[in-house]
């Protein structure tokens, strides 16, 4: 086939047209239909079935997470009522307002029954916080080394809750012995209405078209 040839083909004639052109004619018509129905038909389909796959890989995640949390149900229960008997044990070990003073005394005569002598015993004030309060306690007494340490453990096995912090020895220049300065800290579990009034209050607003008051004379 030559150039002439490809000159003379009639386009409206496809019957008259040479055999090669023919066959390069339905390929090229061929491959434009399968471009677009891909991109018309299948391109659509192709990138909702990839949604779906991620649906499906999303879905399966959350089934097996859920799963897991079903399987270990009764071990979560069971940490929780652990949990709770803890924190119950804890509580009762915090003394209410009226075992307060009960609790000082039972300080006070730990370090009087090792054999040490109070220069100083002032509770501060207390701090609540969320469910219990604080009650620090400056202390300073003078004895001997082995007397200060068995004070410390005493504090640390009274019955209720005692921890002691910013402990500082140092040389008594009286006595000879030692003197050590420290911070014992009590706590006390709250009264309802105590936790009550810790609450941040809201501001009541005014009712629509309710009066607004006046000031005073």
């Amino acid at each position: 086939m030559t150039l002439d040839d490809l000159k003379n083909i009639d386009i409206n004639d496809i019957s008259g047209w040479p055999l090669p052109i023919k066959i390069v004619g339905i390929a090229l018509i061929s491959a434009g239909l399968l471009f677009l129905g891909y991109y018309f038909l299948i391109a659509d389909e192709l990138a909702q079935h990839e949604e779906e796959q991620k649906k499906e890989l999303t879905l399966k995640d959350t089934y097996l997470n859920k799963k897991a949390l079903a399987i270990n149900l009764p071990a979560y229960k069971q940490q929780m009522e652990e949990m709770q008997q803890t924190f119950g044990t804890l509580l009762r070990q915090l003394p209410n307002k009226t075992e307060v003073p009960n609790l000082l005394v039972d300080i006070t005569q730990a370090g009087l029954g090792r054999g040490l002598s109070f220069v100083l015993f002032k509770p501060e004030k207390e701090k609540p916080q969320e469910f219990y309060a604080e009650l620090p306690i400056n202390i300073r007494v003078t004895g001997g080394f082995h007397q200060l340490g068995q004070f410390v453990s005493d504090l640390a096995a009274l019955p209720r809750i005692v921890t002691v912090g910013d402990i500082d020895i140092g040389a008594d220049a009286k006595g000879g012995g030692l003197t050590m300065t420290a911070v014992a800290r009590t706590y006390r579990y709250l009264e309802p209405e105590e936790i009550e009034a810790l609450k941040p209050k809201s501001k009541q607003k005014p009712r629509p078209g309710a009066p607004a008051q006046k000031g005073g004379k």
